[in-house]
């Protein structure tokens, strides 16, 4: 993912290229809360982000949680949006084993019992 700073962002924090050489993207904005939850207007203001850039397609994070008037609104727009609360976001996360660490393993061993069989 490329990040987008500055004032010329338009509101979106990266984006990503879904192929090699950059011709379908996907625009990503993620807030950061404990715990506020993102409602219909931030995603309204995401939907004119992508507008703006004359994007199809977005995926917004949250540490949170979307409120269903949230969902609503990315549901009747024209550009297919990606709601990832913060639940979503760790299930993603440990499933990708992208920012996470292995604590610890296990291991379990069981008899082989091939090895005790008479030939």
């Amino acid at each position: 993912m490329s990040p987008l700073r500055g004032s010329g962002d338009g509101g979106l924090d990266g984006v990503i290229d879904r192929d090699e050489l950059g011709l379908s993207k996907i625009y990503v904005q993620a807030k950061r809360y404990a715990e506020a939850t993102i409602g219909r207007p931030k995603v309204q203001e995401f939907v004119g982000a992508l507008a703006t850039r004359g994007a199809n397609v977005g995926v917004f994070f949250t540490t949170s949680r979307f409120t269903g008037e949230a969902v609503d609104a990315a549901e009747r727009v024209p550009q297919e949006i990606a709601l990832v609360d913060g639940e979503r976001l760790t299930a993603l996360m440990l499933r990708h084993k992208v920012g996470v660490q292995v604590a610890r393993t296990i291991e379990i061993l069981k008899v082989d019992e091939d090895f005790f069989a008479d030939e």
